[in-house]
């Protein structure tokens, strides 16, 4: 989505939006809810695209700058790209090239930075795990963040190309779940055994979480990014209350996608675990 330079964007208080290239950015949705219960969300999801994670970089970009204007033409002057290939394709571009031409006073903020500072004060050992799609695992942005800040650990990726369409096939709770979710989870301690804390690299897999328990090793700290997301936009916005008063405060959340809404809408709340609401818009 490309707005017309002769269009100026909504200057007044608006939601904060969360994108996602499908589902997945729900689960950081809902822990959003939760530790900020009183803002306004728009949520977007680009569901007639994905999956992004085989996508190539520029791709990813192209079509997360379209979602992220379209958020900022309804409003949002904050976005958070609930999207571990989005933020580790398109993210960095996208703060450095294009938010000085639509609005250097806007933000969007994603979800691997969060998440790494976290190790530190979870890990024992500095040996992580990596469980993501493809497109993030060949991205090497979690290497990259975790070396920055923590030069001494040792980072181990496994891609994890089936748990994406077994959950948005309602297969999560299947035994042939267990047989890729036990797959992938083996390999990857396989390849590193003093491995002691697992990043859930993809705001899907949080909907496989039980079976991922029953089959990663007792010692083991998995890291879901719902939880850590919510508590580091909370900090972010107690320190930038500039941007703070520019979200509204109802406990409202919208919807859109960009498939059909009654399609969306009967996924995503498996998600929310509420009825959801829906309306279909294109990029």
């Amino acid at each position: 989505m490309t707005l017309p330079h002769n269009i100026k964007l909504p200057t007044q208080p608006g939601p904060i939006g969360v994108f996602d290239s499908g589902y997945g950015g729900l689960t950081i949705l809902r822990d959003l809810r939760r530790a900020i219960p009183d803002a306004d969300y728009l949520y977007l999801g680009d569901n007639a695209r994905a999956p992004y994670g085989s996508r190539s970089f520029e791709l990813v970009y192209r079509f997360t700058l379209d979602a992220v204007t379209r958020l900022f033409a309804e409003g949002c002057h904050l976005v958070i790209l609930a999207c571990n290939t989005a933020s580790a394709k398109a993210l960095r571009t996208i703060q450095q090239n294009d938010l000085g031409r639509l609005d250097p006073s806007r933000r969007v903020l994603g979800v691997i930075r969060p998440t790494v500072e976290a190790l530190g004060r979870i890990s024992r050992n500095g040996h992580i795990g990596l469980l993501g799609t493809p497109g993030t695992v060949a991205s090497g942005s979690y290497d990259i963040e975790i070396a920055k800040l923590y030069p001494d650990f040792t980072t181990t990726a496994r891609p994890c190309p089936m748990w994406v369409p077994l959950v948005e096939n309602r297969e999560a709770d299947g035994p042939g779940a267990d047989y890729f979710v036990r797959k992938y989870i083996d390999g990857l301690m396989e390849a590193d055994p003093q491995i002691d804390t697992i990043i859930l690299g993809c705001t899907h897999y949080p909907l496989l979480i039980d079976k991922i328990r029953r089959y990663v090793p007792d010692g083991v700290t998995i890291l879901s990014q719902g939880s850590i997301v919510a508590d580091s936009l909370t900090d972010y916005l107690r320190r930038h209350p500039e941007i703070d008063t520019r979200i509204t405060r109802g406990g409202v959340t919208g919807y859109l996608t960009t498939e059909q809404a009654d399609r969306f809408a009967d996924q995503a709340a498996l998600f929310m675990g509420t009825p959801v609401t829906a309306h279909r818009v294109e990029l």
